[in-house]
């Protein structure tokens, strides 16, 4: 027998690698879900469900039910995997069936095309965030029932598409767990999305930052050009910015400094500002001093944050009605439980759910990183304030992280990978039997 160089023997499993990766159904389903244009504002969610709702019919022992909690052009579809003891506390797996918008003269491909490159990169709007894990969870238990046919639960799984998650969820998961459907489930573990890891790592979130919308409205005299006011509309309007921007500046010291993550301070960033004289013609009047003046900020607190501290420091600081100041806070998701706890799910021994999870990424050869604050928000805010534990996971390692970017992509392989880690995630999940909260 003539032994091959080792060139030839690499090039040769690379060939057999790319191939196998490039003909994988599972792949082949990512990409046709992709192509479905779920973004806002006009989100096809019908072909979407109804695309998923085939495929999960494909699947021995899963069990699916389409709901319309709100009007019939945002469906819900509910994914079961039945258990042999349906008195254990369920599990649901989530994944929103939503993307944001996309400007495609900024991508390199069509963003609703699911190209993919010769180097694996499958380019789309909601590669990443999330139709990776919709089709992961499906690909997952396909792959279990097909290695072991009497592969046999105890415990009921779920899978939830919601519609909306990237609007506040509303109209999505707000409506589904308040449904009759939901309370007969007896969730007791939600497993929901999380973002990609730039090392070999993968990250895990156990808490989200909530949103406020806050508005800071200035009002003062009004009058000519040329003329110099105490408490104009302006002056007011930009001695708050300076505040904020001072605050703003603190917090971001920390992040700098390392001393905090970024998802553990509150962020405070300006939107928009809005003041002037409209002239007519797309310009503003010049020689008019405005008497109104108003500037938007998003702003994200962790639930270590004190709600009512932030909203002192607004009314003294930020926008004193000495100032002829107001403002207007829109608070867009909880902070605390139905306990009054902070929303945090333990990622320690005294959560058997973690305990699970931890275990089954390891036993797939995953490695996970030190668990942290989503610095954005989910639908796992609606989970946690119920009390309910709720870990954010998206297995994605050594990827950019670009949800919500021009040029999203996910590499086939990363994809593939992360189907194998849910398949060892879901098979344990499904025969714990042990003691829970």
């Amino acid at each position: 027998m003539v032994e091959q160089p080792i060139w030839y023997t690499l090039i040769l499993s690379t060939l057999t690698l790319t191939l196998s990766t490039a003909l994988n159904p599972a792949v082949t389903h990512f990409q046709q879900y992709l192509r479905i244009n779920t973004a806002h504002p006009d989100p096809d969610y019908t072909a979407a469900v109804s695309f998923l709702n085939n495929l999960a019919t494909s699947i021995p022992n899963l069990q699916t039910r389409t709901l319309h909690l709100t009007t019939p052009n945002k469906p819900l579809l509910l994914v079961t995997l039945p258990g042999s003891n349906p008195s254990l506390p369920s599990v649901l797996l989530n994944s929103h069936l939503d993307s944001v918008p996309a400007e495609p003269s900024k991508w390199s491909h069509p963003p609703f095309s699911a190209l993919k490159t010769p180097d694996g990169k499958i380019y789309a709007r909601g590669a990443q965030d999330d139709k990776c894990i919709a089709i992961q969870y499906l690909e997952a238990i396909r792959n279990i029932f097909q290695q072991d046919p009497g592969f046999k639960p105890v415990r009921t799984l779920h899978i939830c598409y919601v519609p909306d998650e990237e609007i506040g969820g509303f109209d999505g998961m707000d409506k589904f767990v308040e449904s009759n459907q939901f309370k007969e489930m007896n969730v007791g573990f939600f497993l929901d999305e999380g973002q990609a890891s730039t090392n070999n790592e993968y990250r895990v979130f156990y808490a989200d930052r909530s949103p406020w919308d806050l508005v800071i409205k200035a009002t003062g005299q009004p009058g000519h050009g040329s003329r110099m006011y105490d408490n104009s509309a302006m002056e007011n309007l930009m001695k708050s910015v300076e505040v904020v921007s001072k605050f703003r500046e603190n917090q971001f010291d920390l992040v700098k400094a390392g001393v905090l993550p970024n998802s553990e301070v509150i962020s405070a960033n300006p939107v928009y500002l809005k003041a002037g004289i409209d002239s007519g013609d797309g310009k503003f009047v010049m020689n008019v001093q405005p008497s109104e003046a108003e500037a938007g900020y998003n702003i994200r607190l962790p639930p270590t944050a004190d709600p009512d501290l932030l909203k002192k420091r607004i009314a003294d600081e930020w926008a004193p009605a000495t100032r002829n100041m107001s403002y207007r806070i829109v608070e867009k998701g909880p902070l605390r439980d139905y306990m009054g706890r902070p929303l945090i799910t333990a990622t320690n021994d005294s959560n058997p759910w973690w305990t699970v999870f931890k275990n089954a990424v390891e036993a797939c050869g995953g490695k996970l990183s030190k668990p942290e604050i989503l610095a954005s928000t989910t639908d796992a805010k609606y989970m946690r304030v119920r009390g309910i534990p709720s870990l954010g996971f998206s297995p994605m390692k050594n990827t950019p992280i670009l949800l919500h970017e021009h040029n999203e992509f996910l590499k086939d392989a990363v994809f593939l990978e992360g189907i194998k880690v849910y398949e060892s995630i879901i098979k344990a999940f499904s025969s714990f039997e042990g003691a829970t909260p």
